[in-house]
């Protein structure tokens, strides 16, 4: 419920004069504000299944909207049988996804492969498909858009005027795993421990498994008790959370799931006016480098390295926030991509 694209296009949705209600896992409260919610408790892989069977038949709407891959199949019955308009919104390329998880025996990869392969051929045929970036399948469809994850800035806070107080700190906001620099962030802050004006950290967004239970280990050396876990957050939430930080971190690794990813954090740090510390996949170190508005980095101690200079070389530090701004500022003058993907659906409703 919590999930940053869902309060974005659900706001655009309402801001187009539709009403909207979302049925979903999660916590009720962490939903999109001024929408029905309707959240029911994660359940095991039957019942989940049970669940994407049966939820494209229950919607009373002219158009439904999914946003996760398992109730594809249902949903396109559904919307034929109902005379619904069905929207796919297609967050990630699922397929390369599943090749970071190294966890899955080979055998079962190949046909966990195959069953999204299908799923991706039954995406082609709802009315309309939204995609989180080019390269996100399928790459046809009789009617497709893309729908970048960019921010909507009704939903961030104003930017803010940088103070240099000398009080330094790091924010990451989003999913915590290892492929996704939860480890690289925590050691680097952990590195500057000693330093005179240690950097603090504040990490917003889920953890689970083995990457929570090593964070929640790691929180408790004395290295760490500068970072604070706040674990998930409804956007507006986080981003209150994040106001007032010095840096934003996006360390994604270089895997196939992430090659070609533009992270919709690294345009909502900028918008903030917050400069980027990040890895260096080809799209985000293409725009770093463009704007001047971060650094790019491949490891904890080369991290350190740049906390370190931001913290002590005053004239590199206004050159980046500087950057950042400007880049922030642009930024906000662009359209609004989830307001051109409600605009498509109020017209696939228009003409019936």
């Amino acid at each position: 419920m919590a999930d940053a694209r869902l309060h974005r296009t659900s706001a655009a949705l309402r801001r187009a004069g539709f009403d909207v209600s979302i049925r979903g896992l999660g916590d009720a409260a962490l939903g999109p504000r001024e929408c029905e919610v309707v959240a029911e408790a994660p359940v095991g892989k039957l019942r989940r299944g049970l669940r994407a069977l049966l939820w494209p038949w229950q919607a009373r709407a002219d158009v439904l909207v999914t946003i996760d891959p398992d109730p594809t199949p249902s949903a396109w019955l559904a919307s034929k049988a109902r005379r619904m308009t069905w929207v796919a919104d297609v967050h990630e390329d699922y397929r390369a996804l599943l090749k970071d998880r190294s966890w899955v025996p080979k055998p079962l990869l190949m046909l966990l492969q195959s069953a999204v392969s299908g799923l991706t051929w039954a995406t082609r045929h709802a009315d309309l498909v939204l995609v989180a970036d080019e390269h996100v399948p399928p790459r046809r469809a009789p009617l497709r858009y893309v729908m970048r994850n960019e921010p909507d800035f009704t939903l961030l806070p104003e930017m803010a005027t940088h103070v240099d107080d000398g009080a330094w700190r790091a924010v990451y906001i989003g999913d915590n795993r290892r492929s996704r620099g939860l480890q690289t962030m925590v050691e680097a802050i952990a590195l500057t421990a000693g330093d005179d004006r240690p950097w603090e950290l504040d990490i917003v967004g889920p953890a689970a498994g083995d990457d929570r239970e090593w964070l929640e280990s790691r929180l408790q050396d004395p290295d760490c008790s500068r970072i604070r876990f706040h674990g998930r957050q409804e956007p507006k939430q986080s981003w209150a959370i994040a106001e007032g930080a010095d840096i934003g971190f996006c360390m994604l690794a270089n895997t196939p799931a992430f090659a070609e990813a533009m992270p919709s954090k690294i345009y909502e740090y900028l918008a903030c006016g917050l400069p980027t510390i990040a890895t260096p996949l080809p799209r985000v170190a293409e725009l770093l480098h463009r704007t001047g508005a971060g650094a790019i980095v491949e490891s904890p101690e080369e991290t350190a390295r740049v906390l370190r200079r931001y913290a002590t070389d005053p004239l590199w530090r206004a050159d980046l926030v500087a950057a950042a701004r400007e880049a922030g500022e642009v930024a906000r003058t662009r359209r609004n991509t989830y307001d051109e993907a409600a605009s498509r659906i109020a017209g696939l409703v228009s003409a019936g």
